[in-house]
């Protein structure tokens, strides 16, 4: 990956992030999207905790689209047995296509608002 690829994302990153910010009332659902894994974290800003978390390590056999999928439904069912029912989603620099859609649509198939 170049460099300039990298800037561009960290760029984009922290102009989302001026303005998304998570609550105690409506955290905040973080993407990390590696060549291979997709990451999805819950977190209150405010305490600076993370509530709840879901990766694809586990689910290998399967293609990265789906993955990303299982991983979206994987979060929002622990956000809903913890008691979150709305997230401000925070794509982390990524564009909102391919995987990361993939998650948020399998995080609102569970019932997770965003």
């Amino acid at each position: 990956m170049t460099t300039k690829k990298i800037e561009r994302r960290i760029k984009i990153k922290y102009r989302i992030r001026k303005s998304v910010v998570g609550t105690p009332e409506r955290p905040r659902l973080s993407v990390f999207r590696s060549n291979k894994q997709i990451y999805a974290q819950i977190i209150n800003d405010v305490e600076s905790k993370t509530l709840a978390a879901a990766c694809s390590l586990a689910l290998e056999a399967m293609p990265k689209k789906e993955q990303a999928a299982k991983v979206g439904e994987m979060i929002a069912e622990k956000a809903l047995a913890a008691g979150i029912s709305q997230v401000v989603f925070d794509r982390n620099g990524y564009l909102y296509h391919g995987r990361v859609k993939e998650l948020a649509d399998g995080a609102r198939k569970i019932g997770l608002k965003f």
